[in-house]
């Protein structure tokens, strides 16, 4: 079995004699039958039609010169903001704020940008759909926030 670590900790709590393992968030170890069925989940969100068309604008995205140096003028512009705000120069970064967005405004009058941000908003909703679907699933079975069964029969302390 795989282990996990969080970045974040905390304790659950059972009571005495309860029969219920306490262990730390950063132990949680994970099926492997549980983590074998997410990569066959994640094998079959690559092969969508939401990650083909996103792959496809990505790539003619990346082989489009005057897009490929609007991109990168304006990743220079941002690392020329972040120098002026550490002088203080609130004047010149106002300027390149300017400058970028009209550099943004002259990225977006290609239809091929505008595809590419679509794609990337399908791609989004497909994963946040599954993972709510999951989230529901889970939810629906058992209360997530105290950790208690929906349809709870008894507790340890009965």
């Amino acid at each position: 079995m795989a282990a996990h670590n969080h970045e974040h900790d905390h304790d659950h709590e059972h009571g005495e004699g309860c029969g219920i393992e306490k262990f730390h968030i950063r132990d949680l170890r994970v099926r492997e039958d549980i983590l074998a069925k997410a990569e066959d989940l994640a094998g079959l969100i690559m092969t969508s039609d939401e990650v083909r068309t996103f792959q496809e604008a990505e790539r003619k995205i990346s082989g489009h010169k005057e897009i490929q140096d609007i991109i990168s003028s304006i990743k220079r512009k941002q690392k020329e903001i972040v120098a002026f705000q550490s002088f203080q120069n609130e004047k010149m970064v106002q300027k390149i704020e300017q400058e970028i967005e009209e550099l943004q405004d002259k990225l977006d009058q290609y239809p091929i940008v505008t595809e590419f941000r679509q794609t990337q908003e399908d791609l989004n909703y497909l994963l946040q759909l599954i993972i709510n679907i999951v989230k529901d699933t889970v939810s629906d079975q058992i209360n997530v926030e105290s950790g208690t069964a929906v349809s709870s029969g008894g507790s340890c302390s009965e």
